[in-house]
């Protein structure tokens, strides 16, 4: 099965690596044109530590023999928390939280709360075009005490493409992974990219880890001209897809050596 229908637990070896709450709105020129000033005092307190980077966008598609119109570069505001376990990033097209060091739906959900209130009461997005719930498990046979065991034994067959053959050995894909995007309800879509790989270190000069670790990375996000009043409840709502996700793509004994609590 796809979905699980096992309750939703905590993990004291949760293999996640990063989580990622963004919301997408038409482009408001005001966060472009100055720095954002009111709404740094607002979240201050939450994100004492701030800096600024210039992103250029992709070229805008252009007609064969035309030179491709580069769009102008996009302040991205970044709020860091003076743990540095929690950035929040404001452009003029989205604001978006992400945190390494996840504590729980609860308490990430606190953690917006605030800056997602402020920031509707300052800018007053006409509506949100995407919001979105991203995970991102990196699963490590070695911190979990499984080296020696395969995926298959781990991860279910759905996730798992030809590894989820038994004459097919693990040392023999060179490459193997699924991308699938899916209806969850009315709503709800998911963007679900799954397969083992090595993670690369892009600190300059860090030694690169050689372990095969598998990736699980669900997006989860509903789309449309979605009311900021509703914004919140909408988080719910993928969240709330998340976990039967989640547990329909991890074995009986992966679930184990998560620690369940």
């Amino acid at each position: 099965m796809l979905y699980s229908e096992n309750p939703r637990v905590h993990y004291n070896k949760a293999q996640l690596a990063e989580v990622i709450c963004q919301l997408r709105f038409p482009a408001i020129l005001s966060i472009g044109a100055r720095e954002p000033v009111d709404f740094q005092d607002a979240v201050r307190g939450m994100f004492p530590r701030y800096a600024a980077t210039e992103e250029q966008p992709a070229p805008r598609p252009a007609a064969p023999g035309v030179k491709p119109e580069m769009p102008k570069p996009v302040v991205n505001h970044i709020f860091i928390s003076a743990d540095g376990h929690w950035k929040l990033n404001l452009t003029n097209s989205f604001i978006a939280l992400s945190t390494v060091a996840y504590p729980g739906w609860e308490s990430f959900g606190k953690q917006f709360d605030l800056p997602l209130v402020h920031f509707i009461r300052i800018y007053k997005p006409a509506f949100f075009e995407r919001i979105g719930l991203r995970y991102v498990n990196i699963f490590s046979r070695r911190n979990l005490a499984l080296e020696g065991e395969i995926w298959r034994d781990l991860i279910t067959a759905p996730y798992l493409g030809v590894l989820a053959e038994e004459d097919v050995e693990e040392s023999a894909a060179r490459k193997c992974s699924v991308d699938v995007e899916l209806n969850l309800d009315s709503t709800c879509r998911a963007k679900i990219h799954a397969g083992p790989g090595m993670v690369k270190t892009n600190a300059p000069n860090a030694a690169q880890d050689a372990e095969i670790k598998f990736i699980l990375d669900m997006d989860l996000f509903m789309s449309g001209q979605i009311d900021p009043r509703m914004a919140a409840g909408g988080l719910e709502t993928l969240h709330g897809h998340s976990t039967p996700l989640f547990q329909g793509a991890v074995t009986d004994r992966l679930h184990s050596a998560l620690e369940p609590v």
